[in-house]
């Protein structure tokens, strides 16, 4: 092989591993934002099953306090 083959073969695999890496820190961007989605997500479910059982035990959930 040629000194000039190997510089470009050299540079290909430096772009590559470049890309590779803002591959790899897009992903992990990506996957903390799919974890607080979740955890969000998780937050509603659990408020919403709050609302449905105060309703189904009678309760509107905006009742006004005995001292009122």
């Amino acid at each position: 092989m040629t000194e000039a083959r190997l510089i470009d073969i050299e540079s290909k695999i430096t772009y590559l591993e470049d890309t590779v890496q803002e591959l790899n820190n897009t992903i992990y961007q990506q996957q903390k934002m799919i974890d607080q989605l979740h955890a969000v997500c998780d937050s509603l479910v659990a408020h919403v099953r709050e609302l449905s059982e105060s309703a189904r035990e009678g309760g509107t959930g905006n009742e006004r306090p005995p001292h009122y």
